[in-house]
């Protein structure tokens, strides 16, 4: 099986199969060092891009040295990861042709109040590189914080009209 980066139409460069790759079969691994989330908020604070994949819970991170951070997101991917033993592979869950660009969806779980927004051009594309999990839980953040905004004006309000 081989892989080339070349330019794509997800973001910048992604990662091509030069050869058609069997369902099942693992494409790349994720590697590089391992940084605590800490460690990585502190040395990408300002960056807008990063290759940081969480392990297990996410408070160690591989700061992606290798092919498989030119992987794209997609919603409709071809690919998916799985950690196993520590390490993290990137697996086809698809027949993969030649010449077709590899992709897997990143799921992201934290970041700032950005919108990740996604440019994979999938049918069914979410519009965010968010889980969707991630995304039901900032819908729920933005509606607590709009009530309490609610209640805090009304609470406002009635003190004025009480004068």
């Amino acid at each position: 099986m081989g892989l080339i980066i070349r330019s794509s139409a997800i973001h910048a460069a992604g990662c091509y199969a030069t050869t058609s790759i069997r369902k099942g079969a693992r494409v790349a691994e994720y590697t590089g060092p391992r940084l605590t989330k800490a460690q990585a908020d502190t040395a990408y604070d300002e960056q807008p891009i990063t290759y940081l994949f969480g392990l297990g819970d996410g408070s160690i991170v591989i700061d992606g040295h290798c092919m498989a951070m030119f992987i794209n997101h997609s919603c409709d991917p071809n690919c998916e990861t799985h950690e196993e033993k520590g390490r993290v592979w990137v697996k086809a869950i698809r027949k993969i042709e030649a010449g077709e660009e590899i992709t897997y969806d990143y799921c992201l779980y934290d970041g700032d109040e950005g919108e990740a927004v996604c440019n994979c051009g999938a049918k069914k594309c979410r519009g965010t590189m968010y889980s969707r999990e991630e995304i039901r839980r900032r819908k729920r953040s933005m509606k607590k914080t709009a009530l309490r905004k609610t209640k805090s004006s009304r609470t406002t309000r009635k003190k004025s009209k009480s004068k």
